[in-house]
């Protein structure tokens, strides 16, 4: 089964096209949580990084091994492309796109 990618018209006649979620940048993300608390779908999920740049799951064992926590494509296909996370986002961190 083939999908064509989908352009609406809003309640007030103007034309929107979704711009999904594909990226986000761990070296830029600084972990706050914005995008994931706007986020409906759990389409992203936080992650540690250690020491070794490695990154982890969270957990309360593990506070003492994280050196930063950052945001995570976690679903990328439950993206609806509403776009919430981006104009949340304090950093810029996320790439989107109409594909």
């Amino acid at each position: 089964m083939t999908a064509t990618l989908a352009t609406t018209i809003t309640r007030d006649g103007c034309e929107w096209k979704p711009e999904y979620l594909t990226a986000i940048d761990g070296k830029v993300c600084i972990g706050c949580g914005r995008c994931y608390k706007v986020c409906g779908r759990n389409v992203m999920t936080l992650k540690g990084i250690n020491e070794e740049g490695e990154m982890i799951d969270l957990d309360d064992d593990d506070d003492d091994e994280i050196e930063r926590k950052v945001m995570v494509l976690s679903d990328a296909g439950t993206c609806i492309g509403c776009g919430a996370c981006a104009r949340v986002c304090p950093t810029d961190c996320q790439t989107h796109s109409a594909e």
